[in-house]
């Protein structure tokens, strides 16, 4: 993988991991339309520590007072808004860390395939659509329940499957549950900050038992920062524009996606 690949992929990386398309889909989808090698999963987990910093950086001033607000809550200090979403957080993480421990070696198998990609991409656009005419979206960050970190944290177990879309499966959750469309988004970058973390470390554990090719590196180098520079743009573009916006946008794009890709499959596309 050259130089410009490895942009290309952060690029990606940074757009997709936050808007509600699946970059897991398009990281597979990429080499498979452009006829590049699968740069691998070690690639992959690279790419994901980008927009982790991403992530970290553009909520700094929020993850330091949930930081300071987890002394609070270990006092039983709960009425705290700061230690009811941190332990919002918590407990919203466990569905999801659960589900990669379980179901890690499946989904990295059995289900990154195109049609797989197609079919998840289509029918999560539908749920959203459902979602956005059903939603009451009157509740924010300060008036969430724990039903409601809940029931996005569960959903977000879901986003293991590729061409859901963590923040979409997240998100549709959150309207579902009343909540408006920025708050969702919000509290799903929160929730998928330490899922992410988990799963980053996890790998680069592997990575450093294993070894990586020093031939290699610049690569991985250029693709971390390519995807944290485009992921701290895509977060901060997102969260704007669902201040004002639908994810009508967002449905049309996954539908469209998804049918194309279903018929390059079946057409017999590489």
């Amino acid at each position: 993988m050259d130089i410009l690949q490895a942009i290309i992929f952060g690029a990606v990386q940074g757009i997709t991991e936050f808007l509600p398309i699946s970059s897991t889909a398009h990281l597979i989808l990429l080499p498979w339309f452009m006829g590049w090698t699968d740069p691998g999963l070690s690639f992959d987990v690279a790419l994901h520590l980008g927009t982790l910093v991403a992530l970290l950086i553009y909520f700094r001033v929020e993850w330091l007072n949930l930081a300071r607000s987890t002394a609070r809550l270990l006092r039983g200090r709960v009425q705290d808004a700061d230690a009811r979403m941190a332990l919002f957080i918590i407990l919203g993480t466990i569905p999801g860390a659960l589900g990669g421990l379980l179901f890690e070696d499946v989904v990295e198998t059995t289900l990154r395939s195109p049609v797989v990609i197609s079919i998840t991409l289509i029918v999560l656009a539908l749920v959203l659509v459902i979602a956005e005419r059903r939603g009451r979206r009157e509740t924010d960050l300060n008036s969430m329940s724990l039903t409601d970190a809940l029931t996005v944290g569960f959903a977000q177990a879901i986003a293991l499957i590729p061409g859901v879309s963590r923040s979409g499966v997240t998100i549709t959750a959150g309207l579902f549950r009343g909540m408006t469309r920025e708050a969702a988004a919000r509290f799903s970058f929160f929730l998928s900050t330490p899922i992410i973390a988990g799963a980053v470390g996890k790998k680069l554990f592997d990575i450093a038992a294993e070894g990586l090719p020093a031939a290699e590196a610049p690569a991985f180098v250029v693709g971390i920062i390519s995807a944290g520079v485009v992921g701290y743009a895509s977060i901060a573009f997102l969260l704007r524009y669902l201040a004002t916006h639908d994810t009508f946008a967002f449905i049309y794009y996954r539908i469209g996606l998804g049918i194309v890709v279903y018929l390059a499959f079946w057409s017999g596309f590489r």
